[in-house]
Order: C-alpha cells, then structure tokens, then sequence
C-alpha cells in the first residue's frame, strides 16, 4: 500500500486515513489471506483460516433471505445483476473493516475493499464525501497509477483523474498524461455534476467503534479478537505437532540390521523389507540376550489440546459477536439454555448491525446507479427486507421439541433441562409436580 505521506502529497492535504489505521489494514488483510505475522514467523505455525469463517458466517446470515426490489423494473434489473457477487465481497468488507460498491457505467459496478481505496474527508453521517481510489497497472519495469478522486463540494460532485509513472507499485513517481496510458486516453482530467448531494457510490463500514485512531474508518469483525486468533493457530499446531511426534517408531539394535557387504569400509545397512519410516537405528551396547527390537509409542496429549483449542473458539466467538457452536464444537462444553439464547441474541444484534449498515450501502448504491443511468430523478421506490432467521429458528426448534414431548419422543425432564437450564436432578424432581404445563 502507498504510505500516508504520499498520499497526502498527491492531494496536497491531510487526509482522514492515518497511518495507524494504514497499518491495521495491512494486519487484517494478511489474516485474512491466511499470512498472519505469526504463520509468517514461525513455519510450523499454519493459519487456521478463522478470519474466513467469522466473515463468511456473518456475511452468510447477515443476506440470508434478504428481499430487496426497486420500483422501477430496468433500475431493478441493473441493480439485481451488481449485487450477485455481494456476498462473497461482504465478506472481506466485513474483514478489512469496510468497502465500496462503484458503478462503472450500465450494469457493471465494482466491490473495492478498505486495503484499496483512500477516504479523504468524512461528512458529518460517517460517510467519505471525498475519497481517492486507485488504479495501478504494471508495464514490463515499470507501473502506471491512477488516482481517481470523487468530492462532494456545495451540492456538487467533482471526479478527476490523474496518472503516474513510477518504478515501484507503491510509489507514485512522477506525473505523466492520461494519454500516454492505454486504456486512459478517453478519461477526462476533470468532470463535474451539478445538483449530486451524495457520493456515487455505495459504502459499508462494520458497526464497531473505531479506538484505533477515533476516525470514522470501518474496523474489522475481528480485531478485538486478533490476540486470540494467534492463539489459536498456535494451538493447532500444536494438535499437529503432538499426532506427527507421538507416531509410533521402532528403534532397532544394529545387530537387526543387515550389513551391505559390498560397502562394509563405509559401514552401509540395509533395513528389513518393511515400512523404512518405522525403523530407526539404534546402537544399544547391550548384552547379546537383550532385546533386538524396541516400539516407541507415547501416548497421546491430544484431548487437553483440543480442550484448550475449544476454549479459544469460545473466547473468540463472544469476542466478535457469533453464537457458541459457530466455532467450537458445542460437546465440549456444558451451556445452559439460557446461556445458549443469551449467545443467539449476541450474534442476532451483531447481524442486525450489519443488516442496517448493508442497507445504507445497498440505498446509496441504486441511488449511484440511477445517477449513471439517467434514472435519479425517475421516482423510484427502493425496498429491502431482512428476516430475523436466527431468533425464529430457534423457536421453530422449541415448538418442534414440544411437539416431540406430546408423541413421547422426548421426556418432559429433558425438554426442561434444555430449556429452562436446570440440571437432571432439578428437572426430574420438577415433572413430579401435578398439571405439569410446557410454556
């Protein structure tokens, strides 16, 4: 990524990216591709890929039954072919903290995460009205870079270009015109909207107070739990490295072995025809009666480490926001009923946060799309709807384990002990009570 000093060069301004934030997005876009500092450091130590599966759980949940409509049917059409890929790109959105949805004309948009665009000034709502993307574009030793930045200034909308020559991905060189360029020729320097007071693009931030640097710029799902993630990968290799040093090995007196009798000057051996990886040599210097042959076989660790990898899932699921069983295998811990609803009702908040904020992007975007289509002052009505499925499945469950209680598939102490947190004692004695009634 460029530093924060060019950019505020090529602007010619301070910009609201500082390079505190700068750095964080470069810590959560390398766990996110699975190169955290700790896998890089250490070999043995290879990511569990977590960071994926918080963002594909919550970007899953978060679009599931989502319903969005647009009252005018070719703003629809446009709208519905930009977001078929939003899922996958919700995820590293929710990963890196926040992206855009920029149209690029018809029906074409593009997903740009926070890693790759640069918010200059936020509006009093949170929202960049000034922010620079960039475009870098190798050519045999050398880069071109474009810097394309879109202002709202006085119920204006001002997008200009430039472009850079440079030797370095990461440095902007020297100016040159968009004409040397190709495939830059045709962009205009400079290009300016009356009447826009919006940006032309859709934006996302997660819903997580910024403490890094107190900006508006989006944080990741999972930097709270970064220091947890660590320990976690740490913890499966150690899972890896008890099951691959505890496998069984036979160490083998010399006397075992058969000697090379061509090669005896260099002391060659030859080991029996069987799994070469199972025997080791070994000079035991015992007496002849001894034995030839020796198993090694430890016993395996295994249960406490996955115990403890367990119990890092848990923390780093109430760190983020995601239910228990998310991550962790629920077997592995005793919860009460309500502990398990408090868990539900967390991710259920965490994805309602989410929902509101996706609808935000989703309503700037059809704005920024009617914009390019000539379609902004068409009166058109924009709809979308989230279905509360995490709360409601669990309802469907308890009615379905009613049900189970009435046709003697459950007993009324086990439905007691899941729902009302009581252990089979307490359950047991309650059901001994007369006119026994299920609410």
């Amino acid at each position: 990524m460029f530093t924060v000093q060019s950019i505020q060069k090529i602007v010619d301004e301070d910009i609201a990216l500082t390079p505190e934030m700068l750095s964080r997005i470069e810590t959560w876009n390398s766990m996110l591709q699975g190169r955290a500092e700790w896998c890089e450091r250490d070999e043995y130590v290879a990511s569990l890929k977590l960071e994926q599966g918080i963002c594909r759980e919550f970007a899953d949940v978060a679009l599931n039954e989502m319903e969005v409509s647009i009252s005018n049917d070719k703003l629809n059409e446009i709208f519905m072919s930009a977001i078929e890929d939003l899922n996958e790109n919700l995820q590293d959105g929710i990963g890196l903290g926040s992206f855009i949805i920029k149209p690029l004309g018809g029906k074409t948009v593009e997903y740009i995460t926070a890693d790759k665009f640069i918010p200059i000034h936020f509006d009093g709502s949170g929202k960049p009205d000034d922010c620079l993307f960039l475009q870098v574009k190798p050519a045999g030793d050398k880069y071109y870079i474009r810097a394309e930045r879109h202002r709202i200034r006085s119920g204006s909308l001002t997008i200009t270009n430039r472009a850079f020559e440079s030797n370095s991905a990461t440095e902007f060189g020297y100016e040159i015109e968009l004409s040397k360029v190709p495939g830059w020729e045709k962009l205009q320097s400079e290009v300016t909207y009356p009447g826009m007071d919006k940006m032309d693009f859709g934006y996302y931030r997660n819903p997580i107070k910024n403490k890094i640097d107190n900006t508006p710029c989006g944080v990741s799902i999972y930097d709270s739990a970064i220091n947890l993630i660590r320990k976690a990968d740490i913890q499966g290799a150690r899972l890896d490295w008890e099951f691959e040093s505890g496998e069984r090995i036979i160490h083998v007196d010399e006397r075992a072995l058969r000697h090379d009798l061509r090669n005896q000057g260099r002391g060659d051996v030859e080991l029996p025809p069987l799994n070469k990886r199972l025997y080791r040599g070994l000079n035991v210097q015992e007496a002849a009666d001894k034995e030839l042959y020796k198993e090694y076989s430890p016993e395996f660790r295994d249960q406490n480490i996955i115990n403890g990898l367990e119990k890092y899932y848990r923390q780093i699921e109430f760190s983020v926001g995601l239910a228990y069983g998310d991550l962790s295998d629920t077997q592995y811990v005793e919860k009460t009923a309500t502990e398990i609803r408090t868990a539900k009702s967390r991710k259920y908040n965490r994805v309602t946060a989410i929902q509101k904020k996706l609808q935000e992007c989703l309503e700037d975007l059809v704005a920024a799309l009617a914009f390019y289509n000539g379609l902004y002052t068409s009166g058109y009505e924009f709809h979308c709807k989230f279905n509360d499925s995490i709360l409601t499945d669990e309802e469907n469950e308890r009615q379905q384990d009613r049900q189970d209680v009435s046709m003697g598939a459950m007993s009324l102490w086990e439905y007691r002990k899941k729902w009302y947190g009581e252990d089979d004692k307490t359950a047991k004695a309650a059901i001994q009570t007369p006119a026994e009634v299920i609410e």
